[in-house]
Order: C-alpha cells, then structure tokens, then sequence
C-alpha cells in the first residue's frame, strides 16, 4: 500500500525557501513565526543549493557569542550537503530516509529544482486521512 503512495502527493507545494543573502536573523525570526526547524536554500533559478536547520542557527548564536561576530547571512551557516528526495519517490523511501536520519523535513526535488518539502508529520498527517477514509 505505501510503495503506491508518492512524495509529491504528500509534500508541501507552497513552501518557504531562503536565498543565500539573506539576513540570518530574518531568517531565524521567520522560522520561528512558521513553527519549522529549517527551510531550504536556493539560487536565483529554484535550484537547491543548502539547507537552513535550526542546528545551523544554534551554531551561529554560539560563534555570534564567542567571536562577536555580526549577524551575518544564510549562507555563513546553512548546511551545503543536503538531502532530498524526488517527488515520485514512495512514501516508503521517504520514512526510510526520516527514521535512517534526523531529518525534520526533505527538501522536495525534480532533478536540481526545490518544488516542495515534506516533513515527517505531512507523512504522519496523510496516513492518518487515509486511515480515515478506509474506514
């Protein structure tokens, strides 16, 4: 049943996506106002270049309180080996992916292009609806 299911059917479509300059505290405040733990990064193309996770912007108070450094942009911070998956992956290989690794949430891929993002609880979410509607 699962390995029918597909990603894009699952991910988020209209998700928010940082660009290499932007402020790093705008950044964290917009995360926080969302209620997510990170948001992916990308060119001026849509391309996935990095990912901003809430590790990253501990990472970054942290040298900001031993180095006095400015606040600085995302791209000082994000992580540049990112993890996707594509969109007509199964579902199976996205909880594989969350349960082999931390991940919170998979930037959504067609080819090197970011067209969603799913997290763990969009999987949780669309089978508990499909609980539902089997009964």
């Amino acid at each position: 049943m699962l390995s029918s299911l597909l990603v894009k059917d699952y991910m988020i479509g209209d998700h928010l996506a940082f660009t290499s300059d932007t402020n790093l505290l705008k950044a964290v405040h917009t995360l926080l106002e969302r209620g997510l733990s990170g948001a992916p990064v990308v060119d001026e193309n849509s391309r996935l270049i990095g990912f901003l996770s809430e590790k990253d912007c501990l990472k970054a108070a942290l040298d900001a309180s031993y180095f006095r450094r400015e606040e600085g942009t995302v791209q000082d911070f994000m992580s540049r080996d990112v993890t996707s998956i594509s969109g007509d992956a199964s579902l199976i290989d996205a909880i594989q992916m969350f349960l082999g690794k931390h991940y919170r949430c998979l930037p959504v891929v067609e080819g090197s292009r970011l067209v969603g993002q799913i997290s763990r609880r969009d999987i949780l979410k669309g089978l508990e609806k499909l609980r539902r509607e089997a009964r």
